[in-house]
């Protein structure tokens, strides 16, 4: 193989990730020619056109769409492999790319911050809020945090938390107000802080456990977020009804402000998982990153 193929192949990549030559360029800090060189080098090694390329964007041909896919695993093992190296002598160091949803961030995330940039002031972490499902391979991310363990081949997932109970609280206010529902048929007569998906643009839907059975409850909805912390906000305010984690609730300083609804019908919602690469985790950064995430907490 030449032996600048290594080289092109990264750059080739940095491209289908960034979208872009100038792009790339930012990402790899080099000059927008020697990218572009880098790419022609690269097609003429190869023989065939890698990119369609128009005035406002760049689109991979079909043979760079296989170069692509069948190279991302290979060149991510070589970068890897490289690393594991360094680390005999340093102290992890370098960007550690996360993907969390919102209820992973406050609970796992946002209360050890501090904790994390103390012990390992090297390590620059890039945190993503998605509450999708989210290819950490197809996206360039390291971790990933999501509920349940069902991952592709090559993944390894660590649980993180017992599962999880999403119920519905109001406000001491709220209650004063209006009153709290004593069954769920008294739902009909109160206000619901809707839920929106950004990922999927769905609406998440009120759904109770009754006689062993989960039903579903339409309520009026004053408002919309989908934003935990704006949920939450709304609840407090008196605005409505509203769905929340229960171990976050039990973590707030003004805990005492919300009041459950209905508790023996809540549904648990599931369990967290961290998921990686499984070569991945022979990175000290990254090592460092699951180790501190899966360490028991007191």
């Amino acid at each position: 193989m030449h032996s600048s193929i290594y080289g092109y192949l990264t750059i080739f990549h940095t491209i289908v990730a960034e979208g872009s030559i100038a792009g790339a360029a930012r990402k790899l800090q080099m000059a927008s020619p020697s990218i572009s060189q880098s790419l022609k080098l690269l097609e003429q090694h190869v023989g065939l056109p890698l990119f369609n390329r128009t005035t406002r964007k760049m689109e991979l041909t079909e043979a760079g769409y296989r170069l692509a896919e069948s190279t991302r695993d290979a060149l991510q093992s070589l970068a890897v492999a490289v690393e594991t190296v360094q680390d005999l002598s340093n102290t992890p160091k370098g960007i550690v790319r996360i993907t969390v949803p919102q209820v992973a961030y406050w609970l796992l995330i946002e209360p050890r911050l501090g904790e994390f940039s103390e012990r390992f002031p090297d390590i620059q972490l890039e945190i993503s809020i998605n509450d999708g499902i989210v290819d950490i391979l197809k996206e360039r991310f390291d971790l990933g945090i999501r509920f349940g363990d069902k991952v592709e081949e090559n993944m390894v997932a660590k649980k993180l938390t017992a599962p999880l109970r999403l119920g519905i609280y109001a406000s001491k206010a709220y209650q004063a107000k209006f009153g709290l529902p004593k069954k769920i048929e008294d739902l009909q007569q109160h206000r619901l802080i809707g839920f929106r998906f950004t990922t999927s643009n769905r609406i998440f839907p009120l759904t109770l456990l009754k006689d062993g059975e989960e039903i579903s409850v339409d309520m009026k909805m004053p408002m919309m977020a989908n934003s935990l912390s704006v949920v939450k906000s709304a609840i407090k305010q008196g605005v409505g009804i509203g769905h929340h984690f229960e171990p976050l609730i039990a973590s707030y300083e003004d805990k005492s402000e919300f009041s459950p609804v209905l508790e023996k019908h809540w549904k648990t919602f599931g369990t967290l998982y961290l998921y990686y690469m499984q070569h991945n985790q022979k990175a000290g950064r990254i090592r460092a990153v699951i180790d501190f995430l899966t360490e028991p907490q007191a």
